[in-house]
């Protein structure tokens, strides 16, 4: 074991020198700790955050260098190995002494055989150059890793990061999907920290599958290059790591709203179609999503007017009846001389290439394509530039695909060049972060160029693209293991730093059923990106395809969404200053609570409204658990008190929906879309109990709120159901003119007179 032959201590860090390595261990502030060894590199993931000055020290022990803070007091032992305690000397977390237990070594002959039948196998067995272990006490459980398959808790599973096309319907076997986000935060039953890996080369995540005696993670390239994140809640630890990564900016109000998608709106008289039927059948919606077919034989950044003979005009029409156009982007493009988009990119070097320099290209939707390296800030400008021709024909966000970065000729060797900035760097080292750099010049695009907040979805994303883009969870299917698989995967993805996210509701693959739908929906209509989205090839299922009952359903829940827009936009505001996401699992607040450990069908909005979903086809009660408190249902307003399981009746039409008691929801009134009405009467849904609540009130488009341009209306209600409003923050115009309060069934018609309002809600 390499020894500690000598250390230096500068400003807010000590390098170590071993042996044969160098070390560095730096402290951002008392309880984040960063250790790194390997060539200098900058971050596609951490921003240029501000950490106080850290007070800290290095002391000798015995045998090894102790580094303490406010907080944390870290052993740095020979061989690199690190133990990390709190002040009072509790252990938080060691590194494993032991030798990895591997039970069975896969041989090059046993993976032909397998691979030769037409299966495969992840080899988890092998040794990494990069590895850290820890050790594990028994009492651990996981959350985060972003986007992966399987149930909340990720102890005992395997998984990597390698952002992964996989069109077939993923199960709990796959090891990796779309996205690479290799940050987790382990729950003890006496601490809770995080570890965010910040390699964007393949790692491997091994959550005790291979031993309940230690954790490990690690990867053959790049750094090693950790931050061990300490919290005394997970709230806590996720708002530090947020700051290290950056925070969900918020989004444009109408973004909130319902999207309505299929791949196979091929016409324009398709999409006016759908549009009218939406208004008709009086199912709010905000936007409409165009994919590949609006462009001309699929090339970026074109548009096929066989099809749609006049878009502009066609799109300015749909926009005066409320709703946005999005367009899909994939970063393939086409190989065909003349076309003004290769030309340029060829001209100026703008396309990754092969080791002997000739342009790669690989088989996407338009055939034979290239791929922009968006690695440089020369080519993320062009490519945000580009943008124009679609702000131009008046469309209002940009849906990025196919950006993992997925090809039809099988992957992009490992080989091709990419660049990282003005570094030669290789498609190993920049595959993660491809979707990532191209969301970041689409976001940039848009801007610079609209200068509203920017509307980006994004497939394939790494740690930090929540600063970019919102996303969703890729090319399910319309099975019900993927309904089932959808709350802890989007629960993970908020643990993770991907706040704004959804599925596509009712699948995307294989065809829905009218059940399935519904169940669907009354999920999605709680997931912050509001998207019913399929196939073509699929069944068609918009709100009307299944008849009359499940059209008035499916609307009962898109109208439910368009009430709480306001709710959802003030969780949004809330986290671009906290960083804690919209939808959460029920541990991140109850985290002493046993029950909730391992809850998979239930989640929070915020922390007042409990959603516990039907997710089983067939299924009419549901067998709900609330956390210790009062809690009212939703639909009746009786009071249930929590700690305890319980069965509620749950038909067709009904999702059970607890309000956690002192709750004060704002709503609006339901709009066909958002801004159809002035909003001068803000509606307060007010539960019996003590509570406060901010809400926030602005131009819902521009970023005028970072220069103070918004209202905060600070809102309580003590014990003697005193309820209290009033104008913390008075910067945008016009203020509101009075509230509905909602209270046990009846309702109240309050003027505002711009200052605060106080009365008894009993009187």
């Amino acid at each position: 074991m390499e020894k500690i032959i000598d250390y230096k201590k500068k400003k807010n860090n000590v390098k170590l020198q071993f042996a044969d390595k160098k070390y560095r261990v730096e402290v951002l502030d008392s309880k984040i700790i960063r250790f790194f060894s390997g060539k200098k590199s900058t971050s596609f993931s951490v921003t240029e955050c501000e950490f106080p000055e850290p007070c800290w020290s290095l002391e000798e022990g015995s045998n090894n260098l102790i580094l303490k803070t406010d907080d944390l007091m870290v052993e740095i032992n020979d061989g690199f190995l690190v133990d990390i305690f709190d002040t009072s000397g509790k252990v938080i977390c060691r590194d494993y002494r032991g030798k990895r237990q591997i039970s069975s070594k896969i041989t090059e002959e046993t993976l032909s055989i397998i691979s030769g039948e037409g299966h495969s196998l992840v080899d988890k067995s092998r040794e990494l150059n990069i590895q850290v272990c820890k050790k594990m006490d028994g009492d651990e459980c996981f959350y985060g890793l972003g986007d992966k398959t399987g149930f909340l808790n990720k102890r005992g599973y395997y998984y990597e990061m390698w952002n992964s096309d996989l069109p077939e319907p993923q199960v709990d076997s796959f090891v990796s999907l779309y996205k690479s986000i290799p940050f987790f935060i382990v729950l003890k039953d006496d601490c809770v920290f995080g570890i965010f890996f910040d390699n964007t080369y393949k790692t491997c995540f091994n959550m005790g599958q291979e031993s309940d005696d230690y954790y490990y993670f690690g990867a053959d390239k790049g750094n090693l290059d950790y931050y061990f994140i300490y919290g005394s809640t997970m709230s806590e630890v996720l708002s530090s790591y947020m700051k290290l990564t950056g925070t969900v900016p918020l989004p444009q109000m109408w973004t909130l709203g319902y999207h309505q998608s299929r791949w196979g709106y091929d016409t324009e008289e398709q999409i006016k179609t759908l549009a009218s039927r939406m208004r008709s059948e009086k199912v709010p919606c905000d936007c409409i999503h165009l994919d590949i077919d609006y462009m001309d034989n699929y090339k970026v950044f074109t548009w096929n007017k066989k099809n749609y003979l006049n878009p502009k005009a066609a799109i300015k029409s749909l926009s005066k009846q409320g709703f946005k156009m999005i367009t899909i982007i994939d970063p393939g493009v086409k190989k065909e001389k003349g076309y003004h988009i290769y030309d340029e990119g060829v001209a100026e070097g703008y396309f990754a290439t092969t080791p002997k320099g000739k342009i790669y290209k690989n088989k996407v939707w338009p055939g034979d394509s290239v791929f922009p390296d968006f690695g440089k800030e020369k080519v993320r400008k062009w490519w945000a530039n580009n943008q124009q021709f679609l702000l131009d024909m008046g469309i209002r966000g940009i849906w990025n695909d196919m950006n993992e970065p997925a090809s039809f000729n099988g992957p992009l060797p490992d080989d091709v060049v990419f660049h990282d900035e003005e570094r030669v760097s290789t498609h190993e080292k920049m595959h993660n972060v491809y979707g990532h750099l191209m969301a970041k010049a689409t976001y940039e695009g848009l801007k610079d160029l609209d200068k509203r907040r920017p509307f980006v979805i994004t497939r394939a994303c790494y740690a930090g693209s929540q600063k970019y883009a919102t996303a969703w969870t890729g090319d399910n299917h319309s099975i019900w293991a993927h309904l089932q698989m959808a709350v802890p995967q989007l629960c993970n993805l908020g643990l993770s730093g991907m706040s704004y996210v959804g599925t596509d509701i009712g699948g995307f693959g294989s065809d829905t059923t009218p059940e399935l739908l519904l169940r669907w929906i009354e999920v999605g209509c709680f997931s912050p990106l509001f998207r019913n989205h399929s196939g073509r090839g699929t069944r068609e299922q918009e709100p009307w395809q299944f008849g009359d009952e499940v059209l008035s359903i499916y609307r009962k829940y898109v109208e439910l969404r368009y009430r709480l827009i306001p709710y959802y936009y003030d969780l949004f505001f809330k986290g671009e200053q906290t960083g804690l996401p919209v939808m959460r699992p029920l541990i991140l607040h109850y985290q002493n609570d046993k029950e909730v450990q391992n809850k998979n069908d239930e989640f929070l909005v915020g922390e007042s409204i409990l959603v516990a979903p039907v997710l089983m086809q067939g299924e009419t009660k549901k067998m709900v658990y609330l956390p210790a408190g009062d809690w009212f249902d939703y639909w009746t307003g009786e009071k249930v008190q929590g700690g305890d399981y319980f069965l509620r009746d749950a038909p067709l039409d009904l999702c059970p929906i607890y309000i956690k008691a002192g709750s004060i929801i704002p709503n609006f009134p339901v709009q066909q879309f958002i801004g159809e009405q002035n909003i001068e009467n803000l509606i307060l849904d007010i539960y019996p109990g003590k509570g406060e609540y901010h809400h926030f009130q602005d131009d819902g488009e521009t970023f005028a709120y970072r220069e103070g341009k918004y209202n905060e209306y600070k809102i309580s209600l003590d014990d003697q159901n005193l309820l209290t409003v009033s104008l913390e923050h008075n910067g945008y115009e016009p203020v509101y003119k009075g509230f509905t309060i909602m209270w046990k069934g009846k309702e109240r018609q309050v003027a505002f007179s711009g200052s605060s309002i106080s009365l008894n809600l009993e009187g």
